[in-house]
């Protein structure tokens, strides 16, 4: 969502920071916010004016018309002001038809002044620009501002000046007062622009002798501006609208939407209700809500949400589980059901978040089953089947009732089943996997060279179900005039004269793509290029689409992809200019630039006169930034798509990225082959929707754009149903609407005046929200009316009136396409074609494997670690478990190294065996070279590798050895003579005996610390005893035949894998036999090489040469012949 409400606290705040105006704004930050846990003797030593002045109190919670309400005390002292708020705090308050509690308020000065000194103000975005009105008599009784009050439109980045508002503006203030309003309202309106408002109203604005007082205000800011104003904006609340209150659950879902790429929503309405929904897609979500609605359940309707844009499968297990821990918290005496709704998908793995959702079922299934939870779920999209084969396997495995059903069944038909409006159907199973769509049903290898042009129709099917009539029924005609008021200057005049007021200096193209357009696509989305060449392929293009890809991260180089069975290189460039300059044929550009960055690579491209079209893909990019590119593209003649779409696709020509899903669903919705109906939407994922539906009821698809869910898309509804009207392939036109804007009037204008003659069939979906008691923002930015007129259900009476084909519910779309449909071929408008199958396309390995058709052997097998997760695993524990035991680095090296958790003692063992082998002085082979390489100017890692080369048997190598020796010898029975001798006959070292400064007399204090602990901490150190008889017998011959460190280290693990009880007796000896024992000097001794790497290098020590006086030079003598 963009524009989003405010405090009243929060806009006065931003006002009085940032506002720049020659007026004296008075007053500044003189507020006090008053809630459930204030402190009033803290709240007046904080703001002592509030002891000494006349005061106003009121509710600051998005609540309109509060003084005609009575919820404005006015001309109060701080006592009079508790006592106002003993009858209102806290207590419960009807506005309208929302019901809430009254418990944040703002307290601030009274003003004293006149009823001519009050001033209405207000400034709010429109796609042309921004429109400030001005009425010279503000207050509560304003009335109906918008039609008597003075208007100034301010296009997109033009400026405001103080001449303009006063000229049109104040022409009903008098002269004293112009100056200081028109420098009040010019500074207002630069700060509107700055912080990105969208809304912003103050009535009443008070002028008197002293200055400027913002009395009340209300504003709305756009939320995706966030990256721009965080500066300015600090950390913005933004409060739910009265009559909802502010769930933690839904601030957690807030919170992970944040923090992931993908769309996750949730808005509670009534947490009592039996009506559950999971819905995957913001315009999915809304068509749910309407049917559940019109079906009679909107007072059981418990939430709106969605998850789209691909989550994990961990992310939509954390918004499953969510939604089931609060249906599951109060029972109902019909039990509850759960919709997991959703259209086909673009490039969602359904499997993927399927699977995140029968892990949250799997581990709620107690609870669902004792609150008698069934569970209805509709999905398409790729791999959908084996989404809905695990949703099934659940349901019988936990004894749930999951109902699953898949693209065959209308969308929206498991909500009657669920609410009991239709019965449920026995079908028959789905199909096993994607990949069915793939072969060639005609069994011949050959691709055909083309594929027909024309339209098509499959055989006729019999089918029961009559037609609905169109319906009649909605709002009488004067009620619909009533609303359509603020569209007095949208939809009069003729389109010619309409076109030529915007601006255009370029006429934009009717036809956008062809089968021989191209494309550059700006983004590294090696997927959704792939899914565009083998529609190319499919479609029987001669050449792909991509011409080439912008990537600024990377150098200029080349990209491999598949056109059908063979590889493809495709050129990447690090600069647009390069592509631009190289591919002169390219007229389309796609965008998968972030939202930061889309606004500038947008302007960048529209540089070049070649590029006609623009498809921007991201959502969240700032309304005042689209705007201007807006304004741009029209002058320049320039088509964009978005944002916040998936693109468009016109079969058999060119698709733009992910548009239509992949090939399976390609193939199913025949979307390889022009058909003869043209769609324009704003959803991506009910576009799908209605390819597949039109694919069902007609001929298939022409061409479809989904032209993005936010408030300013670049191109309208009338832009491309115009351009549909003009293509003599079109027969007949979809429209699927939506709640908020006023587009579709222009499609009734069009209609009315003849500019637009075919059928055109038209749903606009957000019907429930004129059923809900308080305001609901859904899925897309766009989709929120501001005034009646916007409403749903006034768009769809509108069209209804105009001519166009409305069906009494979604429901009832494909139906009345149909209808439609089949008239035109009766007619002989349509005259379908022969179908002509599509050459084969191979699939994609990864592909395969994830539709599990295939396996090979893995290059590599692990057992200790797993990062694929949201959490990393280390042999079976999540990292913030380690973190939680306080395991330590004896810990963690137990579950890399030995996949055991080991006891306390153990890990502390361990981690005293680093610590006494992390150093023993440059002296060392291994810690010289480090020296010798890191003062050559060699980097840490190559100094690093330099000393840990030389640890062997001769040097930090003898823990596995002496470990391997001394386990032989006792577990063989040798009495520790009998080895000594042995090894002395064979004439063999003893590993780990024997020091060069240690002995008997100078013992090592490191070997005494590990001794002490051991004999301590270790349930049996047998070997260490045999080992320590052996030293008797050594030392006993020459005083530095000690058990050295690594000796003892060597033995007393042995001991320790043996005797702590994790460890079989085979277990043990193979960790000795692989060479673990030696990793612990390796890691400790890594320590104390990098500790003298950075010594030599913090000491700034230059190149080593070592000296000749401690070379012994011994060379042949001089021989002659």
């Amino acid at each position: 969502m963009s524009a989003k409400a405010i405090s009243e606290q929060t806009g006065k705040e931003f006002l009085f920071k940032y506002i720049n105006t020659s007026a004296a704004v008075m007053n500044r930050f003189r507020y006090a916010n008053v809630t459930p846990e204030t402190d009033w003797n803290r709240l007046t030593q904080d703001h002592p004016w509030l002891l000494t002045e006349r005061l106003v109190v009121k509710p600051d919670q998005l609540i309109k018309r509060r003084g005609k309400l009575g919820l404005v005390g006015i001309n109060l002292d701080l006592q009079g002001v508790k006592e106002w708020l003993k009858g209102h705090f806290m207590k419960e308050t009807t506005v309208g038809r929302a019901k809430g509690v009254l418990k944040n308020f703002l307290i601030e000065p009274f003003v004293p002044h006149t009823q001519d000194e009050e001033f209405y103000l207000c400034i709010y975005a429109t796609r042309e620009g921004d429109q400030v009105l001005f009425h010279h008599e503000g207050g509560v009784e304003v009335g109906d501002v918008d039609s008597k009050a003075q208007r100034l439109t301010v296009a997109v980045d033009d400026k405001l000046s103080d001449a303009q508002v006063k000229e049109q503006l104040l022409t009903h203030v008098p002269d004293d007062k112009k100056d200081v309003l028109a420098s009040f309202i010019v500074g207002l309106f630069n700060l509107y622009e700055d912080l990105y408002f969208t809304y912003l109203e103050i009535n009443p604005l008070v002028l008197t002798k002293d200055g400027v007082y913002v009395l009340d205000m209300a504003a709305k800011i756009d939320a995706t501006a966030d990256f721009i104003c965080k500066a300015k904006w600090g950390d913005v609340e933004f409060p739910p609208p009265f009559g909802r209150e502010a769930y933690p659950e839904e601030a957690y879902i807030a919170d992970l939407d944040a923090k992931s790429g993908a769309s996750l929503k949730l808005t509670l309405l009534n947490p009592q209700g039996r009506i559950w929904t999971m819905v995957a897609g913001g315009g999915a979500s809304v068509v749910y809500s309407d049917t559940i609605c019109d079906l009679g359940g909107v007072d059981e309707l418990a939430n709106y949400g969605e998850y789209s844009g691909a989550p994990s499968e961990q992310q939509t297990y954390d918004y499953a589980k969510t939604i089931l821990s609060l249906m599951t918290r109060e029972k109902h005496p019909q039990g509850k059901v759960l919709i997991i709704g959703g259209s086909i998908a673009n490039f969602t793995n359904v499997a993927a978040t399927f699977k995140g959702i029968v892990r949250a079922i799997k581990d709620y299934q107690g609870p669902l089953k004792e609150h008698e939870v069934s569970i209805f779920v509709r999905r398409g999209g790729p791999n959908y089947q084996e989404g809905l084969r695990v949703m099934g396997e659940v349901g019988k495995t936990t004894g749930i009732p999951i109902y699953v059903f898949g693209t065959e069944t209308h969308m929206t038909a498991i909500v009657g089943m669920a609410l009991g409006h239709r019965p449920i159907p026995n079908l028959p199973p789905v199909a096993a996997h994607t990949a069915n769509f793939l072969l060639n049903a005609n069994n011949s290898a050959v691709t055909p060279a083309t594929t027909r042009t024309a339209s098509f129709s499959e055989p006729k099917t019999t089918n029961d179900v009559t037609p609905p009539k169109r319906s009649k029924a909605g709002l009488p005609p004067e009620s619909l005039h009533s609303l359509l008021w603020p569209l007095k200057n949208v939809v009069t005049g003729v389109w010619k004269e309409a076109q030529a007021s915007s601006g255009c200096s370029r006429a934009k193209a009717t036809t956008l793509f062809s089968k021989h357009t191209k494309a550059i696509v700006w983004g590294m989305q090696t997927r959704a290029v792939q899914g565009m060449l083998d529609f190319d392929y499919v479609c029987s293009r001669d050449q792909p689409s991509v011409a080439a890809i912008v990537y600024p991260f990377t150098g200029d180089h080349k990209q491999k992809f598949y056109w059908g069975h063979k590889e493809i290189l495709l050129p990447v460039y690090k600069n647009m200019a390069d592509a631009m300059k190289k591919h002169p044929e390219v007229d389309v550009m796609i965008s998968f630039a972030s939202l930061r960055s889309a606004y500038d690579s947008t302007l960048e491209a529209m540089q070049y006169p070649q590029v006609h079209t623009i498809a921007i893909i991201a959502e969240g990019i700032p309304e005042a930034q689209t705007r201007k590119l807006i304004k741009i593209a029209d002058e320049k003649g320039v088509t964009i798509i978005g944002p916040a779409t998936v693109g468009g696709i016109k079969p058999g020509c060119f698709k733009i990225g992910n548009t239509g899903g992949m090939l399976d669903n390609i193939l199913a919705s025949k979307l390889y082959r022009p058909g003869s109906v043209a769609y324009v939407s704003r959803s991506g994922g009910m576009s799908n929707e209605l390819n597949n539906i039109i694919s069902r009821t007609t001929d298939g698809v022409y061409e479809g754009v989904a032209i993005g869910g936010d408030r300013y898309p670049g191109t309208t509804f009338m832009d491309h149903v115009l351009r549909y009207q003009d293509t003599p392939g079109i027969k007949m036109i979809v429209v699927l609407g939506e709640i908020g804007g006023t587009d579709e009037y222009r499609i009734c204008q069009g209609i009315r005046e003849g500019r637009i003659t075919k059928p055109v069939v038209c749903w606009c979906i957000g019907t429930c929200a004129t059923m809900f008691a308080s305001e609901v923002q859904f899925g897309h930015a766009g989709a929120c009316a501001h005034q009646a007129s916007e409403t749903a259900v006034a768009k769809n009476q509108a069209l209804r009136e105009a001519g166009a084909y409305v069906p009494k519910s979604f429901d009832e779309l494909g139906d009345v396409i149909k209808t439609v449909y089949d008239e035109l071929v009766a007619k002989g408008t349509i005259i379908p074609a022969q179908e002509v199958p599509p050459p084969t396309v191979p699939m994609d390995y990864s592909w395969a494997r994830e539709l599990g058709l295939i396996r090979k052997p893995a290059s590599f097998m692990t057992s200790i670690c797993d990062e694929r997760g949201q959490e990393l695993i280390y042999a079976g524990m999540a990292i913030t478990e380690v973190f939680k035991e306080e395991m330590g680095i004896g810990g963690v090296l137990g579950l890399l190294w030995f996949q055991r958790r080991l006891p306390r003692y153990a890990c502390q063992f361990i981690e005293m065996c680093l610590m006494v082998t992390a150093d023993h002085g440059p002296a060392v082979s291994g810690a010289h070279n480090t020296i010798v390489c890191a003062r050559a100017g060699k980097d840490l890692i190559s100094s690093l590798t330099s000393g840990l080369l030389t640890i062997g048997d001769r040097f930090g190598g003898a823990l596995d050895a002496a470990a391997k020796q001394f386990s032989k010898a006792f577990d063989s029975g040798m009495l520790p003579m009998e080895f000594v001798n042995k090894m002395k006959k064979d004439g063999k070292l003893i590993m780990g005996i024997g020091h060069r400064v240690k002995s008997i007399n100078n013992p090592d204090m490191r070997v005494q610390i590990l001794k002490d602990f051991v004999k301590q901490h270790f349930p049996s150190n047998q070997l260490l005893d045999y080992a320590l008889e052996v030293e008797k017998i050594t030392t006993s011959k020459k005083p530095n035949l000690i058990l050295n460190v690594d000796g003892f280290i060597g033995v007393a693990f042995v001991d320790l894998l043996r005797t702590c009880g994790g460890f079989t007796r085979d277990e043990a000896d193979e960790f000795v036999e692989i060479g673990a024992l030696n990793g612990i000097f390796v890691l400790g001794r890594s320590m104390g090489f990098i500790g003298h790497y950075l010594d030599q290098k913090r000491l700034k020590q230059g190149l080593y040469r070592h000296p000749w006086d401690d070379i012994s030079y011994v060379l042949p003598e001089h021989m002659s012949m």
